[in-house]
């Protein structure tokens, strides 16, 4: 598919974080003739010139093939990060649920597959420099998240050397956030012991320092962006994405006008680990221990080959989301719904 002019574009997970800006993206593009969203549970006001079926991947009895027939691409999105104290649930839906959609793309001749995989599929890598999407991938083993990424993209190796007839893209996004997933996010990550008006600037004095502890953010609207861009140029493979600069303690001490304090390693993830075995907390100590291995991105290709340019630079992206956890923010999906469904 050279471009998504009159394309009918299937899109799953069209519910989430970066399903809902997807949808509103491709649904705004007056090239593309039709999108269709997959969730669990279909949206109450969904996104006009958008078509739905209630679709979990985690179930065999749907047959996903028929559903995809006829479409001209397949934006595979859906990802469930909870429960962590359960990693075969995940596997179940996260890995399993992939393969359903993957042999399915298969079995309807879809022409494209974009595939969102993740900077957490990356082996651990340096935190000084930036790696290209040649470093590899097989995640941080101990991590479930990782370790679900990185199958994946084992997967996808051999379905592009049995299929070289399907254009396969892969996205490697950054952290995705943006003020309508503050709510999701905090209930994922935090959990309910973490109310969002706490996160404001004037009630953190200081700031953790924990070594390795630098990431990359992006803004979920400007992964959309890519995604459409992917759907519209002949590439293949794989691209990072990521927004500038580099997220460390000095930045966010910056943001927050609050002090870094050095915290050991072995501390941070111990008191973690004690919240976590506790379920004071959702998000598991091993993610925290990936973070901390995750290396720095280049997307130079992204820029090259698709024309992408990010709108939001890092701190715009994280003062949005912030704003978004005080407020309550959300959507009206099941995913994203908050105090305030905008």
């Amino acid at each position: 598919m050279s471009s998504a002019t009159g394309s009918r574009i299937v899109v799953t997970g069209a519910t989430g974080n970066v399903g809902t800006s997807v949808v509103r993206r491709l649904a705004e593009d007056p090239d593309v003739a039709s999108v269709h969203g997959l969730a669990r549970r279909i949206p109450d006001r969904p996104p006009s010139g958008s078509e739905w079926t209630a679709v979990d991947l985690a179930s065999q009895r749907q047959d996903l093939a028929a559903v995809f027939r006829g479409a001209d691409a397949v934006v595979h999105l859906a990802w469930a990060f909870q429960p962590t104290h359960d990693p075969a649930t995940t596997w179940r839906t996260n890995v399993l649920g992939s393969l359903r959609v993957f042999d399915a793309v298969a079995a309807a001749r879809v022409p494209v597959l974009v595939h969102a995989s993740s900077v957490g599929a990356y082996s651990p890598g340096p935190k000084d420099r930036p790696v290209d999407e040649s470093w590899p991938t097989h995640g941080w083993p101990d991590a479930a998240y990782c370790r679900e990424k990185a199958y994946l993209e084992r997967v996808l190796d051999a379905f592009e050397r049995d299929r070289p007839q399907t254009r396969v893209v892969r996205m490697r996004p950054a952290f995705l956030f943006k003020r309508e997933s503050a709510s999701e996010q905090r209930r994922i990550f935090g959990g309910r012991f973490l109310p969002g008006p706490l996160a404001r600037p004037e009630l953190l004095p200081f700031l953790p320092d924990v070594a390795g502890l630098r990431m990359q953010a992006l803004h979920t609207d400007d992964a959309a962006e890519a995604f459409r861009l992917a759907l519209r140029t002949e590439v293949r493979g794989a691209f990072n994405l990521a927004a500038e600069p580099a997220v460390d303690v000095r930045l966010l001490g910056e943001m927050f006008g609050a002090r870094p304090v050095r915290l050991p390693r072995t501390a941070a993830r111990t008191a973690l680990a004690a919240a976590w075995n506790l379920r004071l907390v959702p998000a598991s100590p091993h993610l925290f221990d990936a973070v901390l291995r995750l290396p720095l991105m280049d997307c130079t290709r992204a820029r090259v080959e698709l024309g992408w340019r990010p709108e939001h630079t890092a701190p715009e992206v994280l003062e949005e989301f912030l704003l978004g956890l005080r407020e309550g923010a959300g959507a009206p999906t099941a995913p994203l719904h908050g105090r305030k469904a905008s």
